[in-house]
């Protein structure tokens, strides 16, 4: 499948999903910059949960909160992107796993991209603050919190909740595992066509 094709059948509409849902949660949450606190709505009493969390940093919240992180993520998702795109040209990604991972990395990219470049811009807390003080105030969307078995037990401090995603950092997780299955399988495809060549 052509990356075009791929892009407009997978990547956009997954990226509209990701700004979507996103939008509606900074509607409907209280900015937790205003009163501290983050609201945390069940779906599933007990194991799935809707929130709204601000989220500078990667995975994890590492960077969150920091001078830095504002500056240096962007321009990772720009490097990521550009690195991704040269890869394709190139042929690297030859299995049909891997050339869906690459989409769905792209939305991920995308995704929260659009998030640091935007979300600064509507917060009223920073409305009359300079351009770049409203830039460098950018966040990534995190709304989706999972509580997991035994979470709390590696991670007491978590109460057994998973750090909050969205579906941009799923994109990038189911992502990550085709590119990994595609990796292993065309390996075995060309390990495959080496023995029928040698005998």
């Amino acid at each position: 499948m052509t990356l075009p094709r791929l892009l407009l059948l997978l990547t956009l509409p997954l990226y509209v999903l990701d700004q979507i849902t996103k939008f509606w949660i900074v509607g409907h949450f209280a900015d937790p910059y205003v009163n501290g606190i983050t609201a945390k709505d069940p779906v599933i009493d007990g194991f799935f949960y809707l929130t709204r969390v601000h989220n500078q940093g990667v995975a994890f919240g590492f960077g969150n909160g920091t001078a830095w992180a504002p500056a240096v993520f962007p321009l990772v998702s720009v490097i990521a992107f550009t690195a991704l795109w040269i890869f394709w040209k190139k042929g690297v990604f030859k299995h049909p796993l891997s050339k869906v991972s690459v989409s769905l990395l792209l939305c991920g990219i995308l995704g929260n991209l659009t998030d640091r470049l935007v979300q600064g811009f509507l917060l009223e807390t920073f409305k009359s603050a300079t351009l770049w003080q409203r830039l460098s105030e950018g966040y990534v969307v995190d709304f989706i919190l999972v509580k997991l078995p035994f979470y709390d037990k590696l991670v007491p401090s978590s109460h057994g909740m998973w750090p909050a995603f969205n579906v941009a950092d799923s994109c990038i997780c189911v992502a990550a595992a085709l590119l990994f299955i595609g990796g292993l399988r065309e390996e075995k495809a060309q390990s495959q066509v080496k023995e029928q060549k040698i005998g």
